[in-house]
């Protein structure tokens, strides 16, 4: 049987190269696979062409990778919490390709299906299907790089007619996920917020990558409980029930209310 379990996250992404691709999980900073970020850091990895549902904040997930200027374009929903990420795009440091979220969610899910594009609804009659929204500024801030246009086709009939907009599907040389549980085969059990795009970032990586707060022997997950089978996952990394976690914005209901 296949044993996917790596000794440490530095030995996991020792081999993404500069100028690589990845699908990265995580919905706001819950499910970021930090050790993997730091990792990747720390071997000073660069000209990263990122893809994830956002960017973490100036010095948590992705974050610290934009911080250390590391990544060239980044394809995400939402610019969100992280100033660095909304300076370096306006200034023309950072190429930006923003995806609606849920547009992007398929996308990653229909690159690790094989389907190689679909049509949707989503951005019809918006800049996101008739093109110049802006991708990279100039330093003197003008567009220097805009989005193009997307075959728009009608389907149905009558008054069942509807417009739709060719979305291309995302797949990547790697992917860096994080989940709670995984065994050593690769199958993976993810926790409430941290399974959103987890599973579809796996699923786009041509070797995906997975952080785990605790590693099982294989027949210990009950396969009704399995998320993401192991066929996705390539590596696995235990990095403990106690790897830091941030909130990216702590609400509190005021007393007696």
């Amino acid at each position: 049987m296949i044993d996917k379990h790596w000794p440490s996250a530095a030995e996991a992404v020792a081999d993404i190269p500069d100028g690589a691709s990845l699908a990265v999980g995580g919905f706001g900073l819950s499910g970021n696979p930090i050790a993997l970020i730091e990792a990747l850091l720390a071997q000073g990895t660069t000209d990263l062409s990122v893809v994830s549902n956002n960017c973490g904040v100036d010095d948590w997930g992705l974050g610290v990778l934009l911080g250390a200027h590391r990544i060239r374009k980044m394809t995400s929903s939402y610019v969100g919490e992280n100033k660095e990420f909304e300076r370096q795009f306006l200034t023309g440091e950072l190429e930006l390709e923003l995806t609606p979220q849920g547009t992007l969610a398929e996308k990653l899910r229909a690159g690790g299906s094989g389907i190689a594009a679909f049509f949707t609804q989503t951005g019809v009659g918006t800049q996101v299907a008739e093109g110049g929204l802006p991708r990279k500024y100039a330093p003197d801030g003008t567009i220097a790089v805009a989005s193009p246009a997307k075959d728009v086709r009608t389907f149905g009939e009558g008054d069942d007619a509807r417009e739709y907009v060719l979305e291309e599907a995302i797949t990547t040389d790697f992917a860096l996920v994080h989940a709670a549980v995984g065994d050593r085969h690769g199958n993976l059990v993810f926790t409430k917020a941290a399974r959103n795009f987890n599973p579809l970032a796996a699923m786009a990586g041509r070797v995906c990558i997975a952080q785990v707060e605790r590693l099982v022997e294989p027949g210990e997950i009950d396969p009704d409980s399995v998320h993401l089978p192991g066929v996705y996952v390539h590596r696995i990394v235990e990095v403990g029930t106690d790897i830091p976690k941030r909130i990216e914005r702590r609400t509190v209901a005021t007393e007696g209310v």
